[in-house]
């Protein structure tokens, strides 16, 4: 008998177990936030005319953990920077940037955004004419529109200048790496850089626009 009790133990205790490791599956799991990565980092994605002249305000902040150029809201597939540039496929050039938002708010990022381009032109910036350097905001989520809305709204109260806003608001889209000598650009070729961006007007334009240097 005492066999037969310990016997029965055993059966009851793995049949537990067992139900245990069922409900344990089965049940939900806490939802990741939408963008977010297994390391807990964050995309946000955004145009603002040439990508060589967007990833430099971003790569000095801290909390920002990496920026790639490349294409977005367009219709073709893996569009080559030669199609982008003749503007038949829909795509602006532009940057995404991985973030820590333990470190950095998406607030932050669109501050930054706001100061580094001219939102008052429709498919231009500075001597880049174009709907490829069209200026955008590309949400990842609900909370990154709610905050962009809400940052442009601001912005529309509050700007230093005349002109509307003219900056779109849209979801994000499959995103395109550019080719590899695109990225890093103004630390690969910092003379050909510096001269771009100054030949291009951009800096005399942002500090007409918002009276100081971009950050």
């Amino acid at each position: 008998m005492p066999k037969v009790r310990n016997a029965t133990l055993v059966f009851a205790a793995a049949l537990l177990l067992g139900l245990a490791a069922i409900s344990q599956a089965q049940a939900p799991k806490a939802a990741a936030k939408p963008g977010a990565n297994a390391t807990g980092y964050v995309k946000a994605t955004f145009a603002g005319g040439c990508f060589w002249c967007m990833e430099p305000p971003y790569d000095k902040l801290d909390g920002v953990i990496s920026t790639k150029s490349g294409y977005t809201g367009g219709q073709k597939k893996n569009p080559t920077y030669e199609e982008v540039s003749s503007g038949r496929t829909g795509h602006a050039e532009a940057v995404e940037v991985v973030y820590d938002p333990k470190k950095i708010g998406y607030e932050k990022l669109l501050e930054v955004f706001w100061r580094n381009v001219d939102p008052t032109v429709k498919d231009q910036q500075f001597c880049d004419v174009g709907s490829q350097y069209r200026t955008g905001i590309f949400y990842h989520d609900e909370e990154q529109k709610r905050l962009a809305e809400a940052s442009k709204a601001a912005l529309e109260k509050n700007k230093p200048f005349k002109g509307p806003i003219v900056t779109e608001i849209t979801r994000a889209a499959e995103f395109y790496p550019a080719e590899d000598y695109h990225q890093d650009y103004y630390l690969k070729n910092p003379v050909r850089y510096k001269f771009y961006r100054s030949g291009c007007g951009r800096d005399n334009r942002l500090k007409q626009l918002w009276g100081a240097a971009p950050e």
